[in-house]
């Protein structure tokens, strides 16, 4: 079975307050797509819509070939899998994996196949007749998604479901997911508002902003060619350092600062928003003058935050350098790595 989903204008809103404007998504069959953004940016949201828990105002929803906008969640064929996991106490791991088919009057020996199997693919079998206070975090979170699995959906919707997790944990699972997906290749929509884990884990991203998508592309792309000013500052860890800039003679003065640009067709005297990502910052013989306010080394590279020119930007070094506070510095970027964006639309050049 097809299992792509298809957002075509949707739009959502509470009273006369739109909290969804118009979105359109494309997910292929067996994709792994992420919503991801902020806090409050509606990516929720539009998960909720997809799975039936929150109503659509106008547009439509399709899963497979089949307009799904008024249909309750149990005839979607979607599996949901929450931040919190949601398991009946009082149940063994078996016993909450197969509870949704048990409700569906699903003969004994195919459940017990189905949940079998689940939990071979997810390490579950030695803990199938423990109760989840006798589990740790990852493992409540796993029998969350074997509970999903069992169910064998057309699409599997994750929402934010690792944040509960300590950090070392939430690379382990990030990783699991992604396996999972492999084995699967079941249509999958995951929101998290961690950009690291969309980057990582994302066949294609939907950078979402207020209810509005800023860009749709693989991770790679987002990063690379960010569509706006928005999304440079958001997919990237540390962030992008910005600038104001003005364009003069084919490059960009930052202050009293030449920098050379691979941006052709600006305008002499145009002001634009100049974008350096941390990780491509040089420290040079010439170029943007910073001083040293706080060093940072991480083991793998040294994080420098700087002021330059009453600013406080970033440098990410690689090499290993002795750095002193107060330290003066000239750093330079290559120029088909420096980002130009519109200072009023705040648009890509």
């Amino acid at each position: 079975m097809m299992a792509e989903v298809s957002i075509s204008d949707i739009r959502k809103a509470y009273g006369s307050t739109e909290v969804i404007h118009g979105v359109d998504v494309e997910i292929a069959d067996g994709e792994f797509v992420v919503l991801v953004g902020p806090s409050g940016c509606g990516k929720s949201t539009l998960l909720r819509m997809i799975a039936g828990l929150e109503g659509i105002t106008s547009g439509t929803i399709s899963i497979g070939d089949r307009v799904v906008n008024n249909k309750p969640p149990s005839e979607r064929d979607i599996a949901m899998v929450f931040q919190n996991y949601a398991l009946y106490p009082h149940k063994t791991v078996a016993s909450n994996m197969a509870f949704a088919l048990r409700m569906q009057r699903m003969p004994r020996a195919e459940i017990e196949t189905r949940v079998r199997e689940a939990a071979e693919i997810l390490g579950l079998t030695p803990y199938l007749n423990r109760y989840p206070r006798a589990l740790s975090g990852g493992q409540r979170q796993r029998v969350a998604m074997g509970r999903a699995i069992v169910r064998n959906p057309q699409v599997f919707l994750f929402d934010e479901p690792l944040s509960n997790l300590d950090a070392k944990l939430r690379v382990q699972m990030r990783t699991e997911i992604r396996e999972l997906h492999q084995r699967l290749a079941t249509t999958t929509v995951y929101v998290t508002h961690d950009q690291i884990e969309a980057m990582t884990m994302a066949d294609k991203m939907v950078v979402m902003q207020d209810g509005h998508i800023r860009q749709i592309g693989s991770p790679l792309e987002v990063y690379d060619r960010p569509a706006n000013t928005f999304v440079a500052g958001f997919i990237g860890s540390p962030s992008m350092n910005m600038f104001e800039g003005v364009a003069r003679d084919g490059a960009v003065m930052i202050g009293d600062t030449r920098v050379e640009v691979a941006t052709t067709g600006l305008a002499d005297g145009q002001k634009v928003t100049v974008g350096l990502r941390p990780e491509h910052m040089r420290v040079s013989d010439a170029g943007l003058p910073a001083s040293i306010a706080v060093i940072e080394p991480t083991g793998s590279e040294t994080h420098l935050a700087l002021r330059s020119g009453g600013q406080e930007i970033v440098a990410v070094i690689r090499e290993r350098e002795e750095f002193q506070v107060g330290q003066s510095l000239f750093f330079s970027v290559d120029p088909s790595l420096v980002h130009l964006f519109d200072t009023e639309s705040g648009a890509a050049l």
